[in-house]
């Protein structure tokens, strides 16, 4: 008689330390769901990320270290785009309760950015084959660095913000987290998934850069910069138009 009220203490410290476990174990759960999305959604973010970052790369200067910063400013500017879109899609909710105007207006703002910083990157990389062609040395202190982490920077943190599905997907799961920190972290998580694919493109910096390669690789980023750019404007347009 005396021993059941410890057997029964027992098992209500038992049952305590379970409740416990159970949150840490939800938690861990909703982080390897998010990991694997984030390996799962790595085609997709390859065909929506990638004709905007071969032809970037390609006008870069030959080399691993180049391309591995390059690739490295890119992918953290995209982090940054990850948890800002986590933030929000937590604060409201879910992305799908936002209406349809406002997604609108959001796409078709971040297609013209996303546009504008392709064409201006075009632009700037004009004079890079005086650089990585003739094997010159002598480089101008501020202004190629600056296009250097500016450009990466710029296109990492617009395609970030952009709502492919896998994507949308990751911030209506994230949404119904219990926390903020919670969304967060999965979208890190879902981050790290997807930057697995990013890897092998550091081996562009093995392609030897010369006139024809940096020329057509400006040529590729401004036709991609007309269809971002018609993209956001159709949005516009279609939003004032017909008011949604």
């Amino acid at each position: 008689m005396e021993g059941r009220p410890v057997i029964a203490c027992h098992r209500t410290q038992t049952r305590a330390r379970n409740d416990d476990d159970h949150p840490r174990m939800a938690v861990s759960v909703h982080f390897g769901e998010a990991l694997v999305l984030g390996l799962a959604s790595g085609p997709a973010c390859i065909a929506a990320c990638g004709p905007v970052l071969v032809p970037s790369l390609l006008a870069e200067r030959a080399g691993f270290r180049p391309h591995a910063r390059y690739l490295s400013v890119f992918l953290g500017a995209r982090l940054a785009g990850y948890l800002l879109f986590a933030a929000v899609a937590w604060e409201i909710g879910a992305l799908v309760s936002l209406p349809s105007g406002p997604r609108v207006l959001l796409m078709g703002v971040v297609n013209l950015l996303l546009g504008g910083v392709l064409i201006w990157y075009a632009w700037s990389a004009r004079n890079l084959c005086g650089l990585s062609c003739a094997g010159e040395k002598l480089v101008k202190i501020g202004e190629k660095k600056n296009r250097r982490a500016a450009g990466p920077a710029a296109l990492g943190l617009l395609t970030g913000l952009s709502l492919c599905p896998p994507f949308v997907a990751a911030g209506v799961r994230a949404a119904e987290l219990g926390s903020v920190a919670q969304a967060l972290l999965f979208f890190f998580f879902f981050f790290i998934g997807t930057s697995v694919w990013f890897m092998p493109f550091i081996s562009f910096g093995c392609i030897a850069r010369n006139e024809a390669v940096i020329t057509v690789a400006r040529m590729a980023m401004a036709l991609i910069a007309l269809y971002y750019l018609s993209l956001g404007i159709a949005m516009l347009i279609g939003r004032k138009t017909y008011g949604y």
